[in-house]
């Protein structure tokens, strides 16, 4: 079955707690501390996989968990980092956002796109001695791997798309042109999804996709074409298939084009390879009648059945595709991927005389605090003061033993 498009749901690995220890050896009056540092969660990756051409795999598994990393141990020792979560989707992946914001895309093999970083580990205490502080008896948690929703896209890398209403011979041309092997009947849309194959011609090659019929309207949605038309977006030039046989072949030839500039505009403006189709199949005066009405664009008039000037429809397509700049998308191509936001260091909000502190650097923070651990609790309570959080308390109107609330721990202020 093709897929291309899934929601995802990615939870990366959160990074492993610091350790709170002592050396405890003979002969050795004052150990000092030993706790080692936390492992790094698991990231999420994308791997381009040449292999693959469906996001198949992805619909039925739309939860991914990544590891988290071990915790510190003692003796110095630190956890283990958790190994990363590999993904492997097509080429021509793309990743946005749930708010459809561009993260970015996987377009060669094996290329890597990190989607989801892992949490970074938490720092044991030893980490924390000084010479005010030798023997710090708290450690802190590790950070929270990434959280978010994002949407899968595939589009198919092809350089030349084969376009044309259903049942005109694209999925026929593509078997002799290539090594692909379509599905190829008399009915409309036997192509339920595109076909990639391979043209050679001495020691050139390019990829080909037999796209899904479209119809008059399709970019409205109709028929099968409005799924497909993202998948042309990228190709470098298009054959535009049409069948002598059907009532008016120029019109159809008017309505796909019509179809193609309705869903984007730049897709009109890219050169076409015109193909008239199954000419074994008509008389003489039909015949003169089309090359009258097609003579402008000097289409290469074929038979898929009979192999009818194949040979120069080749030479055609490869002379078109190197006199055709490349295409420039519009979206800017990000490789490696860090989720940014503006943090803020705090907000307050008064609710019935309890203050409610809440920011994305006090989450940070207040994640790695162990809050069953005094000493740890303290050093939150000096990163807060250091915030100028208690001065912020003080003007919104908080007096001494006023209930203040961190993400669900409370506390009392004190007023010093």
């Amino acid at each position: 079955m093709f897929i291309d498009e899934v929601i995802l749901e990615l939870h990366a690995g959160r990074g492993g707690n610091g350790m709170v220890a002592f050396r405890r050896e003979k002969y050795v009056e004052f150990g000092g501390p030993s706790g080692g540092n936390g492992g790094n969660g698991g990231s999420i990756i994308l791997v381009g996989d040449s292999g693959k051409n469906t996001l198949y795999d992805l619909k039925f598994n739309h939860h991914i968990k990544a590891q988290a990393g071990e915790n510190g141990k003692s003796k110095g020792m630190h956890g283990k980092n958790a190994n990363n979560t590999y993904v492997h989707v097509p080429l021509g992946t793309q990743v946005y956002s749930i708010d459809n914001i561009f993260i970015g895309e996987v377009t060669k093999n094996n290329e890597e796109l990190i989607i989801a970083k892992g949490g970074k580990g938490g720092r044991g205490n030893i980490a924390f001695s000084s010479h005010k502080n030798p023997a710090p008896d708290f450690a802190e948690n590790g950070d929270l791997g990434e959280e978010l929703k994002v949407r899968i896209e595939l589009k198919v890398l092809a350089d030349v798309g084969i376009i044309g209403y259903p049942s005109v011979g694209k999925s026929s041309l593509i078997s002799i042109l290539s090594n692909a092997k379509p599905k190829i009947d008399s009915y409309p849309f036997t192509t339920l999804s595109p076909n990639l194959g391979v043209l050679s011609y001495y020691d050139n090659t390019l990829v080909l996709a037999d796209l899904p019929g479209l119809i008059k309207n399709a970019s409205s949605g109709q028929g099968l074409g409005f799924k497909f038309l993202r998948h042309i977006e990228r190709c470098k030039i298009f054959i535009h298939v049409i069948d002598c046989l059907r009532d008016d072949p120029y019109q159809d030839y008017l309505d796909i084009n019509q179809e193609l500039e309705l869903y984007n505009e730049q897709l009109i403006k890219r050169p076409q390879v015109v193909v008239i189709n199954k000419i074994d199949s008509i008389d003489d005066n039909k015949l003169k009648d089309i090359k009258n009405k097609f003579r402008k664009l000097n289409p290469i008039y074929i038979s898929v059945h009979l192999h009818t000037n194949i040979d120069e429809l080749i030479k055609k397509i490869f002379l078109t595709f190197q006199l055709t700049p490349d295409v420039i998308e519009d979206h800017i191509e990000i490789k490696y991927y860090t989720k940014e936001k503006d943090e803020i260091p705090f907000e307050i909000e008064e609710v019935n005389g309890v203050f409610y502190i809440k920011g994305d650097v006090i989450k940070k923070y207040f994640d790695r605090t162990n809050i069953d651990n005094y000493s740890s609790v303290m050093r939150f309570s000096r990163v807060l003061r250091g915030l100028g959080v208690d001065e912020a308390l003080r003007n919104m109107g908080a007096k001494n033993q006023s209930v203040v609330n961190v993400y669900g721990f409370e506390f009392e202020f004190i007023d010093e």
